[in-house]
């Protein structure tokens, strides 16, 4: 009972709808933010990280969920090929920093190779025009029995280019889709 009660939430926040999220050609929001790679916290700074090329900014619901499992092992999988188009790659959610550190390490998901932002209280989420929802009431278990009690934003990739603009916005369902056209996308930008 609780394996589907975890998965039909899980469920409905995957399935939520991109209401209003930035679009191409809009000016990307810069933001800082404390991060984790590897276990190890750092600052994250959008305006430092744009110096070295594209980067993948890419919102989702929490660490530790069904959907965002996935989609961190793929992009911890596809690494190489991101480096390798120019671009890194950041992912943003409303996770404290402590779950995120367990998250970054964990050889099943990001592997020490995907860095993760903590934007707990979910401004730079909003400053991309996403929705943010609140936890429900007594939050619920995520894939290691750990209660989730915070927000939750949008599952949306944005392709942010070295002068700041927003190349592409990346909303499907799938999670492994996600992380297939963010590199298309990067892709088409280095052939350019």
């Amino acid at each position: 009972m609780r394996k589907l009660l975890f998965s039909s939430i899980c469920s409905f926040f995957i399935a939520l709808p991109v209401l209003a999220a930035l679009e191409a050609g809009s000016n990307a929001p810069l933001f800082e933010a404390r991060a984790s790679l590897a276990g190890e916290e750092f600052d994250f700074s959008l305006s430092e990280a744009l110096e070295d090329g594209p980067v993948v900014v890419y919102f989702y619901p929490s660490a530790y969920t069904q959907g965002c499992n996935i989609q961190a092992h793929e992009f911890s999988e596809r690494m190489e090929a991101f480096k390798a188009a120019g671009a890194s790659v950041v992912g943003v959610s409303l996770d404290s920093i402590e779950r995120l550190n367990d998250f970054s390490a964990d050889p099943d998901y990001c592997a020490g190779n995907l860095a993760v932002a903590s934007d707990v209280d979910g401004s730079i989420a909003r400053s991309y025009n996403l929705t943010v929802r609140d936890a429900p009431a007594n939050g619920f278990p995520d894939s290691r029995g750990v209660t989730i009690d915070h927000g939750f934003a949008e599952r949306v990739t944005f392709i942010v280019t070295p002068d700041g603009k927003i190349a592409e916005t990346i909303a499907p369902p799938s999670p492994i889709a996600n992380v297939e056209q963010s590199l298309a996308a990067v892709q088409r930008l280095a052939a350019e």
